[in-house]
């Protein structure tokens, strides 16, 4: 009879969600990665926060490029810009900023995790007593806790900044009639639910990325293809995820 093969992905699915508990248990413990924590920040801030902000401007004003037209031709201009701050705020705002920082940092955890491991740097930590998680998870996961929200909320700022010049430069709608729209359309609870889909998004970023870094078994190889594998599986997640926090915040 033959064995059924258990697909080698979804055994490091099973390592990230144990690492996500191992995680929460040392935070809890009180171990928030010291200052280390401030290495990861740079790394998956200052670093990222430019490609963020340039896509974000590129956000704003291609959706005033699509719709706006549509829109005042139809005599809807003072729409526009409540439109805009939805659906930045609801959801292309949190997903493609955690798009932009998972092709940013979730490879550079993955491959700098995986070469720890496939040159024993890992088992060394261990050997010392030091607990690999503490070490060198809580960090990362840290790091993109605070940084993914933020990097969002950056983008919105500015996806709805570009949106507003591009509509009095293009379609004459002035700025005052836009951020009324704003006003009028946006519900109270749309950025804190951003800004927790941000969080959220952080840890699923961080918790996977990591897990494939310390599952790497094999040679500098196996390093690329883990960090590959990575990126993949973080993207399919944070697409179910992102359908999940939509469905709790506004279905």
């Amino acid at each position: 009879m033959a064995v059924v093969k258990t697909p080698r992905w979804l055994k490091r699915l099973g390592s990230s969600l144990l690492l996500s508990g191992q995680t929460v248990a040392a935070m809890a413990r009180g171990h928030w990665g010291g200052s280390e924590v401030l290495a990861q920040m740079h790394i998956a801030g200052p670093d990222s926060f430019l490609v963020v902000l340039l896509v974000g401007i590129a956000a704003g004003t291609v959706f005033n490029v699509q719709v706006a037209s549509e829109l005042t031709d139809l005599g809807l201009g003072d729409a526009v810009g409540g439109m805009l701050a939805v659906g930045l705020a609801r959801e292309i705002a949190p997903i493609l900023s955690a798009v932009l920082i998972t092709g940013k940092v979730a490879t550079a955890y993955s491959a700098e995790l995986g070469t720890m491991a496939v040159t024993e740097q890992v088992d060394a930590i261990k050997m010392l007593r030091t607990d690999p998680v503490e070490y060198l998870v809580v960090p990362r996961v840290v790091a993109l806790l605070v940084m993914t929200p933020l990097q969002t909320i950056a983008f919105f700022m500015v996806g709805m900044v570009s949106g507003a010049v591009s509509c009095a430069q293009y379609y004459g709608i002035p700025p005052a009639v836009f951020w009324q729209s704003v006003r009028t359309w946006m519900d109270p609870g749309d950025v804190p639910a951003m800004v927790c889909k941000g969080v959220v998004f952080g840890a699923v970023i961080a918790l996977v990325a990591c897990g494939w870094g310390l599952s790497t078994r094999g040679g500098p190889r196996e390093v690329g293809a883990s960090t590959t594998g990575a990126v993949v599986m973080t993207l399919v997640l944070l697409a179910l995820v992102n359908v999940g926090l939509t469905q709790v915040f506004f279905g």
